[in-house]
C-alpha cells in the first residue's frame, strides 16, 4: 500500500510538477455546464430566495472544485488510479449539474447524492493513497474526511425532507464545511492541521483557479452571443455587444494582469504556504466567481430590455458584479502583496457614485457606465505600477551610484 500510495503523488523536485494536467481539463469541462445551469438559475430567480438558493449551489460547486484541486496539487493525474477517480468525479460532477435547476424541487436527492458521493469519496481515496507513506497527509485528510461525513448528514437530511427545512439543513452543512479549513479541520483526540504541515504547489494551485475563473468568463461570452444571435442588426445591438466583450475583457485584465502570478510567488515563498493557499485560492476567489456569474446575469438582463427605466434587478446585477469583483480582486492582491491597490478603491467609489445614476440612466447607459468604471479601475492600475515600478527603479539607481 505505502509503494501504491508512493507511485500516486506528484514528484515535488520535477521540472514540471505544478503543470495542470490534461485530465484535470477532463473534470473542469462539467463545471461549463454548471456554470451555465447556476446563471440560468439566478436569471430566473431573481429575489431574496432565489438569490439565497442559487449563492448556496454556487458554494458547494465552487467547493467540490477546489477541494479537487487541493487533492489533485498532492496526487499525480497522469497516474492511473488517481485519472480514474477524476473520470468518476467528472460523471458525477454532470449529474450535480443536471440537478442544480431543480436542487430545490425534484431533484434535490439527486444533486445532495452527487455532492456528497464526491466529496467523501474524493476523500477516502486521498486517504488511501497516502495511508502508509505520507503521515502528515495522511492525519490531515482523516480530519479532512471526518468534517465531510458529519455535513454529508445534513445534506442527505435535507434533500429528503425538503421545504425550507432543506434551506436550512443545506445552509448549515455549507458552513460547516467552509469553516473546516478556517478551523483547521480540528478533530478531538486527532489534532488538527496546521499551515505549515501543507506541501503546496502555487504554480499549480495559481493556474488551476485562473482556469476556473476562464471558464467563468467564457459564460458571460456565451450569454452574450446567445442573446445578441436574436437581436436585429442596429447600432444599438453594436453598441451592446461591445460593452459585454469589453466588460469581460476588463475582468480578464484586472484578475490576470497583477496578482495572479504574485499570488502563486507568495504560496511557493511564505513560511506556512497551507495558509497562504488556503485564504487566496480557497476563500478569496470566491467573490470572484460570484460577481462573474452575476455579471452575466446583469449582462442577459440588459441585453433582454436595453431600454426603458432601469429596473432593480438590473441594476443591482449590473453595478453589484463589478463592485464584487474588485472586492474579490482587494482580497487576492492585498493577501498577496500585502497592500491594497488604490486602482479599486477608486473603481469601488465610482460605483458607488454610479447608484444614484441607475435611477435616471436607462439599462443600456448603466451598462456603458459600469463598463467605463471597469476601464478607468484597470487604467489606474497600470498607472500605479508603472509609477512604482519607476520610482523601484530610480532607487536602485541611487543605491548603485552611491556604491560608485
Amino acid at each position: 500500500m505505502s509503494e501504491a500510495g508512493r507511485g500516486w503523488l506528484r514528484e515535488r523536485r520535477a521540472e514540471d510538477a505544478d503543470k495542470v494536467d490534461f485530465p484535470e481539463l477532463f473534470f473542469d469541462l462539467v463545471f461549463v455546464i454548471s456554470i451555465l445551469q447556476v446563471s440560468h438559475r439566478l436569471a430566473t430567480h431573481y429575489d431574496a430566495l432565489g438569490f439565497a438558493e442559487t449563492l448556496l449551489i454556487m458554494l458547494a460547486l465552487w467547493w467540490v472544485w477546489i477541494f479537487t484541486t487541493w487533492v489533485t496539487n498532492w496526487l499525480d493525474p497522469d497516474k492511473l488510479p488517481v485519472r480514474l477517480m477524476l473520470f468518476a468525479l467528472t460523471f458525477l460532477g454532470l449529474l450535480l449539474a443536471s440537478a442544480v435547476g431543480k436542487a430545490f424541487d425534484e431533484k434535490a436527492l439527486l444533486f445532495a447524492g452527487a455532492y456528497v458521493t464526491m466529496q467523501v469519496g474524493r476523500s477516502l481515496f486521498a486517504l488511501y493513497a497516502f495511508h502508509g507513506h505520507s503521515p502528515d497527509e495522511f492525519s490531515h485528510f482523516r480530519r479532512v474526511t471526518i468534517w465531510l461525513v458529519a455535513s454529508a448528514i445534513l445534506w442527505i437530511a435535507g434533500a429528503l425532507l425538503g421545504g425550507h427545512i432543506q434551506l436550512m439543513l443545506w445552509i448549515a452543512a455549507i458552513g460547516i464545511e467552509y469553516a473546516a479549513p478556517a478551523a483547521g479541520f480540528r478533530v478531538p483526540g486527532l489534532g488538527r492541521s496546521e499551515g505549515d504541515d501543507w506541501d503546496v504547489l502555487g504554480a499549480h494551485m495559481a493556474e488551476r483557479c485562473a482556469l476556473f475563473v476562464i471558464i467563468c468568463l467564457g459564460e458571460t461570452i456565451l450569454v452574450t452571443g446567445r442573446t445578441l444571435s436574436d437581436m436585429p442588426m442596429e447600432p444599438l445591438t453594436f453598441l451592446l455587444a461591445s460593452t459585454a466583450f469589453l466588460t469581460t475583457a476588463l475582468m480578464w485584465w484586472i484578475y490576470f494582469h497583477f496578482g495572479h502570478d504574485r499570488a502563486a510567488e507568495e504560496i511557493e515563498t511564505a513560511r506556512e504556504p497551507g495558509e497562504a493557499a488556503r485564504t487566496i485560492f480557497t476563500y478569496a476567489h470566491i467573490p470572484i466567481v460570484v460577481a462573474i456569474i452575476l455579471s452575466a446575469v446583469g449582462e442577459e438582463f440588459v441585453l433582454s430590455h436595453p431600454t426603458g427605466e432601469t429596473e432593480l434587478k438590473t441594476a443591482s446585477a449590473l453595478i453589484g458584479a463589478p463592485a464584487i469583483f474588485l472586492l474579490g480582486n482587494v482580497w487576492i492582491k492585498r493577501a498577496a502583496t500585502g497592500r491594497i491597490p488604490p486602482s479599486h478603491l477608486i473603481g469601488l467609489a465610482l460605483l458607488v457614485l454610479a447608484i444614484p445614476m441607475s435611477l435616471v440612466l436607462q439599462p443600456y447607459a448603466l451598462f456603458v457606465l459600469a463598463m467605463a468604471i471597469l476601464a478607468v479601475t484597470a487604467a489606474c492600475e497600470v498607472y500605479f505600477l508603472r509609477r512604482a515600478l519607476a520610482h523601484l527603479r530610480g532607487k536602485e539607481t541611487e543605491k548603485q551610484d552611491g556604491e560608485g
